[in-house]
């Protein structure tokens, strides 16, 4: 045989091999239930979305559809929160700060103005008590600042105490961002640079940013892809270890998958979350029969739905281009029950 053939049976073998390792790696599971679902549901998700899932280690379904692809950046909103909390606890782990701190330590401007008394904690599980208006209103208010230092210290002197710091939640922009600006004071860091720094680059999340050429926005300001956000949730998964590198503690990831509110507490949450408690940073979408939580959820108003399921041990999201993702709730919810039978869990 020619060394010219067999060159080229080598690459053929090698295509061959590849081929047969994603066969092996897609080929245990059926997924044609959920691609008929996601073909089923695309007048409410759209033509343009990714879908994955997460299992074992490796991806074991990825559907594309329309411009949307894989690598493709998004401004994901809310699920902006579930990033940031990661980031507090990283300085926790290091013995920088304690969940159950007063902000006022680090932002002398709180006790100045009668807050003295507001936790990390409750920053996290959006507990401060500091009046917000709900909905888009809030959102669109962070627009007007220059930098986090300055919207922050608005949040200090002109915001009204609405309810005792831990009594009532309403869900806004206002915890994450006063616990981002304190891990700014104690880094003496810029949070776009602290969380490059110790979520994105170590979860080799290279298309992730929070930059802004205004005030960052902790709470609802990053973009990435979906590539980069499912490393995030394998991290989340796997206890706080990605690539066999610990990113955070088990101990980390147990406070933040905690249900901080009960839903008496709930005063304000969008229709999306709608009878979900809250942990730090995401929701509590569902618990094992001893009330352990069993999966959490971050979904974003741009049309990012991610979450991980530890009963039946996978990480999954959709990205679209959306902004009616309150009304698409059972849609989501759907694709997750067909998802779960898929892969049967182990929790009773």
């Amino acid at each position: 045989m020619s060394v010219k053939n067999v060159k080229t049976c080598c690459k053929v073998s090698l295509v061959i091999g590849m081929l047969l390792f994603f066969q092996v790696s897609y080929g245990q599971y059926n997924f044609e239930p959920l691609q008929k679902q996601l073909t089923a549901a695309k007048k409410e998700i759209g033509k343009n979305y990714v879908c994955m899932v997460y299992k074992g280690g490796k991806i074991i379904f990825k559907q594309e559809e329309g411009d949307l692809k894989t690598n493709t950046q998004l401004p994901i909103a809310g699920c902006s929160k579930w990033l940031t909390a990661a980031l507090v606890m990283t300085f926790v782990e290091q013995g920088k700060l304690s969940l159950d701190d007063k902000v006022s330590t680090y932002l002398p401007i709180f006790a100045t103005y009668g807050k003295a008394y507001i936790t990390i904690r409750q920053c996290l599980s959006h507990l401060t008590g500091i009046q917000s208006p709900p909905g888009i209103v809030s959102v669109l208010q962070k627009n007007k600042y220059a930098t986090l230092e300055e919207e922050v210290n608005a949040f200090a002197s002109k915001r009204e105490i609405q309810d005792n710091p831990g009594v009532a939640f309403r869900y806004s922009n206002i915890g994450l961002n006063i616990a981002a600006r304190v891990v700014e004071v104690i880094s003496k860091k810029q949070f776009d640079q602290l969380m490059a720094e110790r979520i994105f680059r170590p979860l080799n999340m290279r298309n992730s940013s929070f930059y802004s050429n205004r005030a960052v926005n902790p709470s609802d300001g990053a973009v990435t892809t979906a590539a980069d956000y499912m490393n995030f949730l394998a991290m989340l998964l796997n206890n706080g270890v990605f690539n066999n590198k610990r990113i955070l503690s088990e101990k980390a990831i147990e406070e933040m998958e905690k249900a901080e509110t009960n839903l008496s507490m709930i005063q304000y949450a969008p229709a999306i979350a709608a009878g979900y408690n809250y942990g730090l940073g995401a929701w509590i979408i569902g618990c094992n029969a001893q009330g352990i939580t069993s999966a959490m959820a971050s979904p974003g108003a741009m049309g990012c739905y991610p979450w991980i399921d530890r009963c039946h041990n996978y990480a999954a999201l959709i990205f679209e281009k959306s902004k009616n993702v309150d009304q698409k709730k059972d849609v989501y919810l759907n694709l997750k029950t067909t998802i779960d039978e898929l892969l049967p869990g182990h929790c009773e």
